[in-house]
């Protein structure tokens, strides 16, 4: 990936653009990749890091979006669940299937409250029966029956429900079992689709922690955080990725808008054996008695629950509150009331704002999930139409891309060169297929690169097929394994410090790595990481002091 540095002098060298892009989450750097290979250039930038805001904290699930059709968003129902799909298919070293159970206690709640909120009426949601949720699971069914890529759904009793999770709550009618998809690594998608971009197409350029500082007629000044240099761009059309911060950044440009009305999903991430054991290979998706869904699943080594869905005014003050922390282990308790569960369990929380249209409804689960686009044309004042993606999801990213690309390039008069629809992501060509093949794979690399299998298994699953290039580093650092974090090497670490555009400490842990994520970012794998990372760009100790105690506090705390 090109340097921050570089990519910073190409644009002073030529500041005229087609297109730039605000926000560097899975919607910016999604659409970068799919106006590059269009052929047009394009200037990305964000405020923070890549994937800093939603992208990086959400549930980091992959699916249709079951509990969407109750409020009657077929369309993006059928589009998420297609767009999974091509995940599935095409981004697989990051998005797997998920086997979902939903325990239900009831066969017939809801055959009344559920068309009231179907149709509109202003009525709780909640209180779902099995023929509810099997009407909804049919739809799943019959939307992807031509490209299937997971299981039918299916409903088991009671009794074969606790025999097969043994831990579950006993007051339960049956569960529903059906597959969605997650993703490991979103914000190593958000980087591959920036590094594609600029690869096919060299005139884009990329960056992160330069912001959109003013504009005028002609022109949009960006500021660069680290030098504090200025360059006034040129650009044909504005695009605002930036998520639930679309109004602030509108406002910057010169623009009051008031698009959007998000809200905060708080998560915890939880190390606790017992509980690790009863989910297997399964997420519980479960209502609470308050009607609210809550979600619990394996995350690599660890367990993801979530989520809330409370209004905030400014993204940047949203927080997990300890009220959260209490509430969702209070519902989890619920759900496995024979486990042993504390908050002791907890290694890390995280809380992102989801970029939701501006909605005066009196429940945040009734706002629509879908995405649009609004359009704030030239004016008198301003030369430049800013394009403002509003809503999205990890789902539905290359879809939106795609939509918003077309209306570039409408805007234009260009034609589409290709579609990315069946498109591979970077790090999949000659991934293997099946387990039996990805065993087969490893073994291989492991046996021609000397490393053992585990060390293989590791950067299959960050890096894709590029795994093997990297296998075959002659570096002796490349060998030479973290005291603190063995499935790392000092290699690694020095790569992804010089080529993946790291300012921080924090931006390796958090988004580069699910170090942070995994609850391992303890002080003394922080100093040793500061260490290689400082060394790598010309940190002295106070600065890298600096970057371990950020990073630490980040990692203990609520942000």
């Amino acid at each position: 990936m090109r340097t921050r540095e570089s990519a910073w002098s190409e644009i002073k060298a030529d500041p005229a653009c087609d297109v730039l892009i605000l926000g560097g989450g899975v919607n910016g750097t999604g659409l970068l990749r799919e106006l590059a290979l269009q052929g047009l250039r394009c200037i990305l930038v964000d405020k923070d890091d890549y994937a800093a805001g939603a992208s990086s904290k959400s549930s980091r699930m992959i699916h249709g979006g079951l509990r969407y059709l109750e409020n009657a968003e077929f369309k993006l129902v059928s589009e998420a669940l297609h767009e999974r799909n091509l995940l599935l298919k095409y981004a697989p070293h990051y998005v797997a299937p998920l086997r979902t159970t939903m325990p239900i206690t009831s066969w017939f709640a809801g055959l009344i409250k559920s068309p009231l909120v179907f149709f509109g009426f202003p009525v709780t949601p909640g209180g779902r029966g099995t023929v509810i949720v099997k009407l909804g699971l049919s739809c799943y069914d019959l939307i992807t029956r031509k490209d299937r890529q997971t299981p039918r759904h299916f409903i088991l009793s009671k009794a074969k429900s606790l025999a097969e999770i043994p831990q579950l709550k006993r007051d339960i009618a049956c569960t529903v079992t059906y597959w969605d998809a997650w993703i490991s690594q979103p914000e190593r998608l958000c980087l591959d689709m920036a590094r594609e971009a600029c690869r096919v197409m060299p005139t884009c350029a990329s960056l992160n922690y330069v912001y959109a500082e003013k504009s005028d007629r002609d022109h949009v000044q960006l500021r660069d955080q680290v030098s504090g240099e200025t360059i006034e761009i040129r650009p044909k059309a504005i695009v605002n990725a930036t998520g639930a911060w679309v109004d602030h950044a509108n406002k910057i440009l010169g623009v009051e808008t008031h698009f959007m009305g998000g809200t905060k999903g708080s998560h915890l991430v939880i190390d606790n054996p017992s509980l690790y054991d009863a989910l297997g290979d399964r997420m519980v998706y479960y209502e609470h008695t308050d009607g609210r869904i809550c979600i619990v699943f394996r995350v690599l080594d660890k367990v993801i629950m979530g989520s809330t869905d409370i209004r905030v005014v400014h993204p940047d003050d949203a927080v997990c509150e300890d009220s959260e922390i209490d509430y969702m282990m209070q519902t989890l308790k619920g759900v496995f009331p024979g486990l042993k569960l504390s908050h002791d369990d907890i290694v890390h929380v995280f809380c992102g704002v989801r970029p939701l249209p501006a909605s005066g409804l009196d429940y945040t689960s009734r706002v629509p999930r879908s995405h649009h686009l609004a359009i704030s044309e030239a004016d008198a004042n301003r030369s430049i139409p800013i394009y403002s993606m509003i809503g999205g999801k990890l789902t539905t990213f290359r879809a939106f891309a795609e939509q918003v690309a077309d209306k570039l390039l409408a805007r234009f008069g260009i034609s589409r060169v290709l579609s990315t629809r069946d498109r591979f992501y970077y790090g999949v060509a000659g991934y293997p297929k099946g387990e039996a093949e990805k065993r087969q794979w490893i073994a291989r690399v492991a046996a021609t690169s000397g490393l053992a299998a585990v060390r293989m298994t590791a950067l299959l699953e960050r890096y894709g097929t590029e795994a093997e290039r990297l296998a075959h580093q002659p570096e002796p650092d490349w060998r030479l394994a973290l005291k603190a974090l063995p499935d790392y090497t000092v290699g690694e670490i020095r790569m992804i410090a010089t080529q993946e555009q790291v300012l921080h400490l924090s931006d390796l842990v958090r988004r580069r790595s699910v170090i942070t994520l995994l609850g391992r970012a303890s002080e003394a794998a922080l100093n040793e990481l500061a260490e290689i990372v400082g060394e790598a760009l010309g940190w002295d100790a106070q600065h890298r002091s600096r970057e371990v105690g950020l990073a630490l506090t980040e990692a203990k705390g609520r942000k």
